[in-house]
């Protein structure tokens, strides 16, 4: 690729929409494109020290302050107090423009595309006002998008019927969602409710740009890629799963490496490889907000299953207590800390996830061939959490008592579902199922893949322009 290639990155303020783009960027340099990336103070040296080794630019733009309801310094949303400042939080950004302009405005080299978050509608007017074409990333699935533009435009679909009843979409037919499946998605003509409003100003904004780009592979989900590109659109280049842009570090086996100190629970789970315990790994991101009573519940699930687990726990989680970490000691592993969520798929003792079912964590485990206990909790959770189980096979769901999202999940119910993944003979085929779909991840990315290609395309048309 010509050395001409200059892409602009500019992330949401969130954990789970900034790693993806920074694996991204990686992407970009491979095809020796020049990299601007915007953030914000607070972000800055996260993402500086997340590229580091790269020849990245990166600007900071100031965050918004005064912001009823966030302090002073709060600039991510993994450190909001509670998800029900998302709104104003995300609203705030908007007040970013002027110094996105400027800081367009000074670039010294001309731009042939830029990036932007599917929650920066507001940077469609700037790429305009630049002659820039802006391509959108939601960090979705081709899944769960399409699905959720389709519901949209049956309005009527849900009409007469309760949150969990179930009915078939008609573009779908062998798919059936409920309305709580969709959530505020469904309230999109509800002018009363400012989420809507909000998501409908994002969905024009993405309507009007010159496409998408996706952090997934054409052959994992074909009929939704197609769908979308053929009937919806703009555009949607797959040139993922994003992460294989950087290795996982390898297990030390040299003499400089074993100078390193790696992290104790990477220690346990290379004992409980020897040992060959298969490991259950549990993690909910960091925006999910689960109660104390539901921590009680995991923890006696996963006393009564007896299985090997390792739990990363965030926020309010840290209320586990240490009683529970005395009775499972040698068992169970509960880590406070930031960890590396793909290097810990990746370990061979680990066959097993209980995950939220966030898009990210959902590639990572696919491209790790580990099957998943799926435990949607919010947003586009749940469809993915459908696709995981329903379209691919290689999940099981765990429900809550009364069928809804966010709903109480009792330890009867999580202990099955986590015995159906790591003992039974369902588990088994799910593993086959993740095994082939990671070996299919793996050949996208590849010289000649599909994912290879998409990126050419997707740089040459551009280029063209």
């Amino acid at each position: 690729m010509a050395s001409s290639l200059h892409v602009l990155l500019f992330p949401f303020m969130a954990k789970g929409h900034t790693i993806p783009i920074l694996q991204l960027t990686r992407l970009f340099l491979r095809r020796n494109a020049t990299v601007t990336l915007f953030t914000t103070p607070s972000n800055h040296p996260y993402i500086s020290a997340a590229l580091s080794d790269t020849p990245t630019t990166i600007i900071s733009l100031p965050f918004p302050q005064n912001i009823p309801g966030i302090s002073a310094g709060v600039e991510s949303t993994d450190k909001l107090p509670s998800m029900s400042l998302f709104l104003p939080f995300v609203s705030s950004t908007k007040l970013i423009k002027p110094h996105f302009e400027q800081a367009l405005h000074n670039l010294q080299t001309p731009v042939t595309f830029m990036v932007t978050d599917g929650f920066f509608g507001w940077t469609l007017d700037s790429a305009n006002k630049f002659n820039i074409p802006r391509l959108v990333y939601y960090g979705m699935s081709n899944f769960a998008i399409t699905m959720s533009r389709v519901i949209s435009h049956n309005p009527n679909l849900f009409t007469g019927i309760s949150d969990t009843d179930e009915v078939i979409v008609p573009e779908f037919p062998w798919m059936k969602v409920t309305r709580i499946e969709l959530g505020d998605k469904l309230n999109s003509n509800d002018v009363n409710n400012p989420i809507a409003e909000w998501m409908t100003e994002q969905i024009v904004a993405t309507s009007k740009s010159y496409g998408l780009i996706t952090n997934s592979f054409f052959e994992l989900e074909p009929v939704y890629a197609d769908f979308w590109n053929s009937k919806i659109g703009p555009k949607s280049w797959s040139v993922g799963p994003f992460c294989f842009s950087q290795k996982v570090v390898d297990q030390p086996n040299s003499k400089d490496q074993r100078t390193i100190q790696r992290p104790s629970w990477m220690v346990w789970l290379d004992e409980k490889l020897q040992l060959g315990n298969p490991v259950l790994y549990l993690a909910f991101g960091s925006q999910s907000e689960i109660s104390v009573e539901q921590i009680e519940e995991i923890e006696i699930a996963l006393e009564r299953s007896e299985v090997n687990f390792l739990w990363v726990v965030r926020g309010e989680t840290r209320n586990i207590k240490s009683r529970f970490e005395e009775r499972v000691k040698g068992r169970g592993v509960v880590v406070r800390e930031w960890v590396n969520q793909r290097e810990i798929l990746e370990h061979e003792s680990v066959t097993g996830f209980v995950s939220h079912c966030g898009w990210n964590s959902v590639l990572e485990s696919i491209c790790a061939a580990v099957p998943i206990v799926a435990w949607p909790m919010m947003a586009e959770q749940p469809m993915n959490a459908k696709f995981v189980v329903e379209e691919m096979g290689i999940g099981v769901r765990v429900e809550s008592c009364d069928g809804s999202l966010n709903g109480f999940v009792k330890w009867e119910e999580l202990e099955k579902r986590v015995r159906e993944l790591m003992e039974g003979e369902k588990g088994k085929e799910m593993r086959k199922k993740v095994k082939e779909i990671s070996a299919a991840s793996v050949r996208a990315v590849e010289d000649g893949g599909s994912s290879w290609r998409s990126m050419n395309e997707l740089i040459e048309e551009l280029q063209a322009k």
